[in-house]
């Protein structure tokens, strides 16, 4: 009885540790994602030149992720979480530092790079810990990210304001996100290889179950980033709206994905995940057509909240479906992981190449075309004939804490 006390104790501290760090990986994006500007007007990178610079995140992310499962095994996934944060982290500070277009390309790469490993491990022990408490997490854990960029872009705004050196923001802002973060890491998982587990590739093209279920994520990140873009030029360009009014959508939208992705556990602990992304495919759907029937800018407003809570706890129930998907979680979510950067990658490009040829309205079709979608591979989450968490083989069973 001491024992599982002992473990329930455990668990419960590891949740809130891996929490922490989801937390500090999304400041880390909110704090850059604010100094942009800067950082273009320091580079003199015109627009294309900084779209291409913006694209090496993706392209480094995607290149190194499968690195993290070889990393965890190697070192232990506690001490590869805290060295690969770190290293998240300290990259905030280099964007900053580049003094022309070839640089912020590299610096860019290596900041992506850092970020897509370090997002790997962080999702493969939020599963490993999902699955010791034998309910939902992931959703929870992915709305602390989006708070955490919230916070970050917050700091990172009142610093533009006040005229700060972006180099000089950064560089505090890494350095107390590398102390949050490597005292978050004291608490996670140390979860550790069997001695007979042959150590994943270092390169490895992602299993097939991993690609089943990359393809719900490709929708719904298609979605989001779509939307993230492009829902403030719809209203303007589409339905007339004031700046104002079109900035509010696309605030909106974050809001009901933050909202959705918080409360999205007690959904998925009583639907489970194949209900859950079933319902949320149709939503997002809903929300896609009512933007395309628009009129008023109140409806596309409703159509895109509509679509942000229909895709919020996608992706993080895909990460969840990955890490039991095999015999190496961190290797499926790596494909996932891979899947959905690229998607997000080619979204915001291929809704405006699309626009451009046709108009916004038939690139919003589209989209709503991967809403529908997502309702129908949501069978794919069942995993081994079960679509919710359950307790680990690595470890014993942990009673649900709760009364």
């Amino acid at each position: 009885m001491r024992e599982v006390v002992h473990q329930q104790s455990e668990v419960r501290r590891a949740r809130y540790a891996v929490a922490a760090v989801f937390g500090v990986h999304g400041a880390v994006t909110g704090s850059f994602a604010t100094r942009v500007p800067w950082i273009q007007e320091h580079t003199h990178a015109g627009p294309g030149q900084l779209g291409l610079a913006l694209a090496f995140p993706a392209l480094g992310a995607s290149v190194a992720m499968p690195l993290a499962g070889r990393i965890s095994h190697r070192f232990g996934a506690r001490t590869a979480l805290r060295g690969l944060l770190s290293l998240w982290t300290l990259a905030l500070a280099l964007p900053s530092l580049a003094p022309n277009l070839p640089t912020l390309c590299l610096a860019l790469f290596t900041f992506g790079a850092t970020a897509g490993m370090a997002d790997v491990a962080m999702n493969a022990l939020g599963v490993e810990v999902e699955n010791r408490l034998g309910r939902s997490i992931m959703s929870g854990l992915h709305g602390l990210w989006s708070a955490g960029a919230l916070m970050g872009s917050a700091a990172g705004t009142l610093a533009a304001h006040l005229g700060s050196d972006a180099r000089l923001h950064h560089a505090l802002a890494a350095a107390v996100l590398t102390v949050l973060g490597l005292a978050a890491c004291t608490w996670v998982l140390d979860l550790q290889p069997a001695e007979d587990e042959e150590p994943p590739p270092r390169f490895a093209l992602p299993p097939r179950s991993a690609l089943l279920i990359g393809a719900i994520g490709f929708c719904a990140v298609f979605a989001e980033g779509a939307s993230l873009d492009w829902s403030a030029v719809y209203l303007r360009d589409r339905l007339g709206s004031s700046a104002g009014l079109a900035a509010a959508c696309t605030t909106g939208f974050t809001a009901t994905m933050a909202i959705a992705r918080v409360a999205g556990d007690r959904v998925v602990d009583r639907y489970g995940a194949v209900r859950t992304v079933r319902a949320s495919g149709a939503l997002a759907a809903l929300g896609g057509l009512l933007v395309v029937a628009a009129r008023h800018p109140a409806v596309a407003m409703g159509g895109f909240a509509l679509m942000g809570l229909g895709i919020a706890v996608v992706v993080p129930l895909c990460f969840a479906a990955a890490g039991r998907s095999g015999p190496s979680p961190s290797q499926a979510i790596a494909g996932v992981a891979t899947i959905t950067y690229t998607s997000g990658l080619v979204a915001p490009g291929a809704i405006g190449t699309l626009a451009q040829a046709t108009s916004l309205v038939v690139s919003f079709g589209l989209v709503t075309v991967l809403a529908f979608g997502v309702a129908g591979l949501a069978g794919v989450l069942r995993v081994g004939g079960r679509d919710r968490p359950r307790v680990s083989s690595r470890g014993a069973a942990v009673p649900d804490p709760r009364p």
